[in-house]
């Protein structure tokens, strides 16, 4: 059976560092068999990639491309925690969209993060999600997402 690191390295999958918190937090907890992360924002190289609202000053396809940063550092944070080879399946994606007023394509914009765990654990990527739309995020991000995974 192929390992989830290799599964990452067969899509040329480099997971990030883990994201430094920007307030009193840690990146992720595990608490039983379930490692939940902190909201994880945009960051490249300890930068946000872009800032805005989805439906102003960011577009949907630009909003799905940093939902799926966001969760590369979800799992950045898993994988520093407990090793990514751990995870047993994907349950819960929460994806919050910092979003201008009538934008409603806020299940579009957190499939990004959702497509990239189907992409990398297959049918154990498969996960319940909740998609929400809010006025504003931290440091003026356009996406956060945060993941529950059940672990071994």
């Amino acid at each position: 059976m192929t390992t989830w690191s290799e599964r990452l390295t067969e899509l040329g999958i480099t997971l990030p560092p883990v994201a430094a918190p920007v307030a009193a937090y840690v990146p992720a907890v595990r608490s039983g068999a379930q490692v939940l992360t902190s909201g994880q924002l945009p960051f490249v190289d300890g930068a946000l990639a872009a800032t805005g609202k989805l439906g102003a000053e960011v577009s949907a396809e630009q909003g799905a491309e940093l939902a799926r940063t966001c969760a590369l550092n979800a799992l950045a944070a898993v994988h520093a925690l407990v090793g990514i080879d751990s995870v047993v399946r994907v349950v819960k994606v929460v994806g919050f969209v910092a979003s201008a007023e009538g934008f409603t394509g806020q299940p579009g914009v957190v499939n990004g993060a959702s497509e990239l765990l189907g992409e990398v654990f297959g049918e154990a990527g498969v996960h319940a999600r909740s998609a929400v739309g809010v006025a504003e995020l931290p440091l003026g991000a356009p996406v956060e997402v945060e993941l529950v995974v059940e672990v071994a």
